[in-house]
């Protein structure tokens, strides 16, 4: 498992099912070749080591200067925070919330100072940092806050299928509106800079319609005719080797067939659906806009199931990959 690709590993809410799908991914043995550096709680790890009887061996260390030469099944553990108490288990929790993002800032300094490669996150609880009077609403929040980066998107990826998101968490209403020709010439230019430094010469881009049938020639609509076709015509004068819009009912599958390697989708739902009916347990998300890698897992902190030991691993060990394949293949 061990390298110089140092990938840092956040917790996540320590009351969710987290410590649980990374001790599962970490203790399997087709992840490649990474350092793994967990930031969180040892005690919950430690446990969560006992329920899985794992083969880890870990390490608490104070910063990434410590790591040298290593057992095969070391696994590195750094906590900047509190390891006074006990997390409960399966519950909202304030110091949970305060723990996980101050363990997300963390590792998101060590990508800015570029002391790991990359940064692979579980689930944090949104709820739970709001009671907590945390200001960042989430991940993407506390990234973008810190890297002042200006424009800053999700793309789910699960298997072939990759859907960059125009918007996410809009109202239906509104991310209507959002598809604007100014608002899709940025998304295109993101996405193609992106593929490209993941060593993609000329990505395959397709944008995907807003209105049933892509408008049918405007007779449901007119918002491909006067947003998105203008959009899309604009960047492939730069150049640029993307097409579209393409009715949001076919241009799935002909991702899946390899004919696109990413789909820019207009809202979450249309995304998302896509993503989780064709491969719900391996999908994850990467952001796009900020100035390192990170992946994460797309599922939730499941309070319901935490510390039984049935949660699925599936997803912390496809962002791991992700994210060990983006480190290998970037060119930027």
């Amino acid at each position: 498992m061990k390298d110089n690709k140092k990938i840092a590993i956040t917790m996540g809410d320590p009351s969710g099912i987290g410590p649980e799908t990374i001790v599962k991914a970490l203790s399997s043995e087709d992840l490649g070749n990474f350092t793994p550096i967990i930031i969180g709680s040892k005690k919950a790890i430690v446990r969560q080591i006992k329920i899985n009887k794992s083969k880890i061996l870990l390490k608490e260390i104070n910063n990434t200067n410590q790591i040298n030469n290593h057992n095969p099944y070391e696994v590195f553990i750094i906590n900047p925070g509190l390891e006074t108490h006990e997390f409960p288990i399966g519950k909202l929790d304030i110091r949970s919330a305060k723990e996980s993002h101050k363990w997300v800032e963390f590792a998101a300094k060590l990508c800015i100072e570029k002391k790991v490669s990359a940064m692979v996150t579980a689930p944090i609880n949104k709820e739970a940092w709001s009671m907590a009077g945390i200001k960042d609403t989430g991940h993407q929040e506390v990234f973008k806050r810190m890297t002042k980066s200006q424009y800053v998107a999700t793309m789910l990826v699960t298997g072939n299928l990759r859907c960059m998101h125009l918007s996410t968490h809009k109202p239906l209403i509104d991310a209507c509106k959002y598809v604007t020709k100014k608002n899709i010439i940025r998304a295109i230019k993101l996405t193609n800079e992106s593929f490209r430094s993941w060593g993609y010469d000329k990505p395959k881009i397709a944008v995907a319609a807003l209105n049933p049938h892509a408008s049918d020639n405007g007779l449901i609509g007119d918002t491909e005719s006067k947003e998105i076709a203008p959009a899309v015509k604009f960047m492939q004068e730069k150049g640029i080797t993307v097409s579209g819009p393409h009715p949001a009912d076919s241009i799935f599958n002909q991702a899946i067939n390899g004919n696109y390697d990413v789909v820019i989708v207009m809202y979450h739902d249309q995304g998302h659906i896509a993503i989780k009916v064709h491969g719900l347990e391996e999908s994850i998300s990467i952001n796009l806009g900020i100035p390192f890698i990170r992946t994460s897992v797309d599922h939730g902190t499941a309070f319901d199931i935490a510390s039984k030991n049935i949660a699925d691993s599936t997803s912390m060990k496809e962002a791991i990959k992700q994210a060990c394949f983006i480190i290998n293949n970037k060119k930027i």
